[in-house]
């Protein structure tokens, strides 16, 4: 036990060497209002440009009445898996406005977007077979690959000519090829329709995991199918998340009537694990309800990205060519990374440094996300911020 503390005290101090060991931030409280708010511990507060929550539905108050007033009917737990005594009316209720939102037969309700991707992977491959990821998917799409036991192949990011050159190599063992929708940390959209093309000539299963496109993306909020115009038929499989622009908690998989069938009867994660609490599905299908009836949430959402890029080309903040609310400032190294955060949480600004192995190697970044929730004073106030970190730290430059 001695050598293991030794060795684990050796492993931390090699993460704090180089920059990469990671601490959290308790936030005391969030306002309610507009204009994403946060107070961290110590009494600071600071405007928050971090958060997933795109439309700025994670504070709303009819998400808080429909959860609260489902807590006084059916309780705070749902106290078992949804194949036992779990699955609720609530459950049932947002599969099916989930299923219509995405144009499905049906959807299936995860406790997390991770515990969904492990599922998907899972049952539809195995030994045998191979599974072919874009380099920059994201780690439960990757542990999921490996978890099923299939050979994993990983093609160029964002490259629909390397995949095929993947699976020319081995097209009859190839079972499955997988993509985020919209990437992470980086706010590009995958080649989505070269993929689906790709797939198609295979018979094998596309799975899409539209995390941060689903609310976003498209004219009502579709996600990455609908702004390429894709359906069920050239992507079989849809995963999504409702933590993110639905402002709650969860995931859910789409598609066919009988793909939903076998994940009931094989997906591990979903037959093991205790099913989501039905007040949190509530406050989900408000959300949704919100996301669908107010527009103006992703209209806004766009002019302000629209904004802060115009903004930071003036300021000369390098961006990516990203048109998403995710907004990449990359700095190179950890440290450089790590002092920027610093910087802007000086001046009021809450910007996670993100760091390997989340980013490449090389890659460290502020990772921007917007909201429909700031304010166009707060972007401004952002960008000029970041002319000044970008100034002293180089930013665009080899040094960097």
């Amino acid at each position: 036990m001695k050598r293991d503390a030794l060795a684990l005290d050796a492993a931390l101090a090699q993460l704090e060497a180089a920059q990469l060991r990671r601490a959290r931030t308790t936030v005391e409280r969030c306002s309610t209002g507009g204009g994403r708010a946060l107070t961290v511990a110590g009494g600071r507060e600071l405007i928050d440009f971090s958060s997933n929550d795109y439309l700025g539905l994670a504070r709303h108050p009819a998400l808080a009445e429909a959860m609260s007033a489902c807590a006084g009917r059916r309780g705070a737990g749902s106290g078992a898996a949804h194949l036992i005594t779990g699955h609720g009316t609530e459950h049932a209720r947002l599969e099916e406005e989930l299923a219509a939102f995405t144009g499905r037969e049906r959807a299936l309700l995860f406790s997390t977007g991770y515990m969904a991707n492990l599922a998907v992977m899972d049952a539809l491959t195995g030994r045998g077979e191979r599974v072919l990821l874009d380099r920059l998917s994201h780690a439960s799409l990757i542990d999921g690959a490996r978890l099923s036991g299939a050979a994993l192949k990983r093609y160029g990011h964002g490259d629909a000519e390397s995949a095929a050159r993947l699976l020319a190599a081995d097209p009859r063992h190839t079972a499955l090829i997988a993509t985020d929708g919209v990437f992470s940390m980086d706010g590009d959209l995958a080649p989505l329709p070269a993929l689906a093309r790709l797939a198609g000539t295979q018979h094998a299963w596309l799975v899409v995991d539209d995390a941060h496109g689903l609310g976003v993306v498209g004219d009502t909020g579709g996600g990455v199918l609908e702004h390429f115009g894709l359906g069920c038929e050239q992507v079989p499989v849809l995963v999504g998340t409702l933590g993110k622009a639905f402002g709650s908690f969860g995931a859910f998989v789409a598609g066919a009537a009988d793909l939903i069938e076998f994940l009931i009867q094989k997906a591990r994660t979903y037959m093991f694990t205790t099913a989501l609490p039905q007040p949190v599905a509530a406050a989900t299908r408000a959300a949704l309800a919100l996301a669908q009836a107010e527009r103006w949430r992703r209209e806004r959402l766009r002019s302000l990205t629209g904004r802060f890029r115009a903004a930071c080309a003036a300021a000369g903040v390098p961006l990516s060519a990203s048109t998403t609310p995710i907004q990449p400032v990359v700095l190179g190294s950890p440290a450089a990374a790590l002092a920027a955060q610093r910087e802007l949480g000086e001046a009021g600004l809450w910007v996670v440094a993100i760091r390997p192995p989340t980013v490449p190697a090389g890659g460290a970044r502020l990772r921007v996300t917007l909201s429909a929730a700031h304010t166009e004073a707060q972007i401004d106030r952002l960008v000029e911020q970041l002319s000044r970190v970008c100034a002293r730290a180089r930013c665009g430059t080899a040094e960097a």
